[in-house]
Parts: structure tokens; C-alpha cells; sequence
């Protein structure tokens, strides 16, 4: 049964199929970021905020649904990687894996965040809930989301880290990949606690989110439009079963 499986495994086509997942995952969310949420929430202004939800409500919808779609993409995608990187090491491969879970599912649960305005300001009213109230409950439902971002942040940035350590150990994926991955996975990590910790300074630091945009865009342009070494690949395949045996 394992000579099956390994028979019936294409690197190549998993590489460009995670690639594809990927992108997907990379321009759904910047979609949900970029062009809703800091399009529509006004910083420190919970009226203009809850007056631009209202005004673009669809809008609003659509990056609910972008999220989720990113959300829905990982799954299958880190399910790839593993694949991929499990003939470097099992081991490893699997710590990544788990850290990608629950980093994906802090982030569903956290995006309740995001539906819950729509809840508050076209219910709310309906039960004779004061504006105000309403819309300092929006704003601040919309921090929450953010702080379980940076939540689920930390558990990627693992992700990152095992992974782009991997990837350097790996013979069929650049070593430079890896490298940026690991800086990715500290940019990650130290961005969150930054903001857990020192809110006042959190705005600087969201400068070093620059780098896992490079790593992992990076990766996921090679994937797509190299893939992997094939040969390479199954060198570390058979060495990673010999091995285990």
C-alpha cells in the first residue's frame, strides 16, 4: 500500500497545486485587509466606522466571504506542504502542520469578529440599543478580530519558522526560500507580542510584516511557476524511508 501511494504522489503537480492554493490564500486575504477592512474602519473613530459598514455593507459582506475563502484554501494547502516537505522530515513536517491548524482556526474564530458589526447595527436597533452603544460595540468587536489575528499570528509564525527550516534542509526547493521564511516566522511572532504588549508602539511595528509578505509570496511564486526538483524529491524520499526502516 505505501509503494501505491508514493507511486500515485506527483511532487510536481502537488507544488503547483499548492502554489495555485496559495495565491489564492495570499490575494483573498489582502482583499479582506486592504480593501474592506482598511478601507471602511476609521482609526479611533467608532461613528465613521460603523456609518462606512453601513454605507458598503456589501462590501463588507465580500470581505467576510474573502476571508473565509483564504480560511477554506489553507487546509488543503497545508496538507500539500506537508506531503512535500514530510520526505525531509516527518517529524518536523507534522509540527508545522499542527502549528498551520490552530493558527487557522484561531483566525475562523476571530473572524466572527468581522460579522459581528453587521449583527449589532442592523439588530441592535430593532431592540432600542442606543447608537452610541452600538457603534463603540462594533469598533471595538473589530479590535477583538484584530487581536485574534495576532493570535493566530503566532501559531504561523511557527509555522514559518519549522517550515522554512525545511525548506533549507530540503534539496528540491531554494535554501534563500527558507531563509526568508525563518525571518518571516520571528517577524510573525514578534510583531504579535509587540502588540500584546506594547500597543503604544504596535503601529511601528507592523512594519516588519513587510518580510513574511516577501517569504511567502516568494514560495508561493516558486511553487507555481518552478515547483520542485523532482529527482531531487525522491532522493530525499527514499532516503527519509530508509531511515524510518
Amino acid at each position: 500500500m505505501p509503494e501505491r501511494h508514493h507511486a500515485e504522489f506527483s511532487p510536481q503537480v502537488a507544488a503547483r497545486l499548492a502554489g495555485l492554493l496559495y495565491l489564492i490564500v495570499i490575494v483573498a486575504g489582502a482583499i479582506a485587509e486592504i480593501f474592506v477592512r482598511q478601507r471602511l474602519v476609521v482609526a479611533n473613530d467608532a461613528q465613521a466606522t460603523a456609518g462606512n459598514i453601513l454605507a458598503h455593507e456589501q462590501l463588507f459582506r465580500w470581505g467576510f466571504v474573502a476571508d473565509l475563502v483564504a480560511g477554506l484554501c489553507v487546509i488543503p494547502l497545508i496538507m500539500l506542504l506537508f506531503e512535500l516537505l514530510k520526505v525531509v522530515s516527518r517529524r518536523l513536517a507534522l509540527v508545522a502542520l499542527f502549528f498551520s491548524l490552530v493558527g487557522t482556526a484561531v483566525q475562523s474564530t476571530a473572524l466572527l469578529g468581522h460579522f459581528a458589526p453587521l449583527i449589532l447595527l442592523k439588530r441592535g436597533v430593532a431592540l432600542s440599543v442606543g447608537q452610541e452603544l452600538l457603534q463603540a460595540q462594533t469598533y471595538m468587536a473589530l479590535q477583538l478580530q484584530g487581536i485574534g489575528y495576532a493570535v493566530a499570528l503566532v501559531f504561523f509564525g511557527g509555522t514559518m519558522v519549522t517550515r522554512g527550516y525545511l525548506v533549507i534542509r530540503s534539496s528540491f526547493l531554494p535554501r534563500a526560500i527558507g531563509m526568508l521564511l525563518m525571518a518571516a516566522g520571528v517577524c510573525y511572532i514578534t510583531n504579535s507580542f509587540v502588540d500584546f504588549v506594547a500597543p503604544a508602539i504596535a503601529g511601528y511595528a507592523m512594519a516588519l510584516l513587510i518580510v513574511p509578505g516577501i517569504a511567502e509570496s516568494s514560495l508561493c511564486l516558486w511553487l507555481l511557476v518552478k515547483g520542485v526538483n523532482v529527482a531531487r524529491w525522491q532522493e530525499q524520499q527514499a532516503g527519509e524511508e530508509a531511515t524510518l526502516r
